[in-house]
């Protein structure tokens, strides 16, 4: 599959810039999943206006390959988004399907997610630390012959490697790349990949998304300006995929739409530019930053049990829970930041899609 075989009106979606939350897992007390909340979640971000989903990346947490839930979660969720009739009527999505383990289990997930109908594939390198460029660069090579890619700097904080320029100019020299979401939690390793695109001349063919949970609103609203060939090239970071974007997504799909207008408006406002620094307050609480991200999954899942759409916070790993503290924290920034927020929204729907 190619990325010029991806339906146009998805591909539109992609280019434009959306909000694409890294779908969650929702278990029950036992840790096995429950595809009643499974299903409600996905619905919630369709309702919430999202242009995709992205579902077998970090939130939805990477051991699901370990018990046997890889196909199996990937296939509700598109089943789900098909069979759902979203609030406002059907609208084109672009569905992700995150790939991980080395290139033959890559390879092997990149099969399932093609013929399930997704349209690509977020690659995770993190099985592959310590190898060469080159082996990363063919590792890259082989999986876009299966389905699109979605280049992903994942922050080494949870698993991520260090990846350079001149690896992300080789990466976008593949031609069925379609999209790099950039999470190193780092400026200039964000910096790196800009460079890398702009070096590669694919910045026409490449869509930017930011997965720089720290940093979301100033990575949306900044030009970025690199020289190539001694003449200035221009480009923005159009959408996110984010964990953050998981939970309080209405909202997360209403400040998109307000940085879309000021970019077409051509100025930001000081408002605008102020909510940065409130929603990096939100993500440290969410993300547990305090722990250094040990409770970043179950913050997330705090937040939704407390809107009625999870029953706990349970994650596959027992290990993994909220930290001391964090929940106390997700109280004062719901408080602080009722604007960034859907605590309403879900309670008005929140039964139609637990139905």
């Amino acid at each position: 599959m190619h990325w010029r075989d991806i339906p146009a009106d998805a591909l539109a979606v992609l280019r434009r810039g959306a909000v694409i939350p890294a779908h969650l897992l929702a278990l029950d007390a036992e840790r096995q999943i429950d595809e009643r909340r499974q299903r409600a979640l996905t619905r919630y971000y369709l309702d919430a206006g999202a242009g995709g989903i992205a579902v077998g990346v970090h939130s939805t947490q990477f051991a699901i390959r370990d018990v046997g839930l890889y196909r199996p979660v990937l296939e509700l969720a598109m089943q789900t988004a098909l069979d759902w009739e979203p609030l406002g009527g059907r609208r084109p999505l672009f569905m992700v399907a995150g790939l991980a383990g080395r290139t033959e289990q890559a390879l092997h997930e990149a099969e399932v997610a093609r013929s399930l109908g997704y349209h690509g594939a977020l690659l995770s390198l993190a099985a592959l630390k310590g190898e060469s460029e080159d082996v990363l660069v063919a590792h890259c090579s082989a999986v876009a012959e299966v389905m699109p890619l979605v280049g992903f700097y994942l922050q080494p904080a949870v698993g991520g490697l260090h990846l350079p320029m001149s690896f992300w100019q080789r990466f976008a020299a593949i031609d069925n790349v379609v999209a790099i979401k950039m999470a190193p939690f780092n400026r200039y390793r964000t910096l790196d990949v800009i460079r890398g695109v702009i070096a590669a001349g694919a910045e026409d063919r490449i869509t930017l998304y930011t997965g720089n949970d720290d940093h979301i609103v100033l990575d949306l609203l900044a030009p970025f300006t690199f020289m190539r060939d001694g003449q200035p090239v221009t480009v923005r970071i159009h959408g996110g995929l984010l964990g953050h974007w998981s939970v309080w997504t209405q909202a997360a799909v209403q400040l998109l739409g307000r940085i879309h207008a000021a970019i077409d408006a051509g100025h930001a406002t000081p408002d605008l530019l102020a909510l940065d620094a409130q929603v990096t307050d939100c993500n440290s609480a969410l993300f547990d930053v305090a722990h250094d991200f040990h409770g970043c999954i179950a913050g997330c899942h705090e937040v939704l049990r407390r809107q009625g759409l999870l029953a706990g916070t349970w994650c596959l790993d027992p290990a993994e829970g909220l930290s001391e503290g964090q929940a106390a924290e997700l109280v004062r920034v719901q408080a602080d930041y009722p604007h960034l927020v859907d605590d309403a929204f879900v309670a008005q729907h929140r039964a139609r899609w637990l139905g």
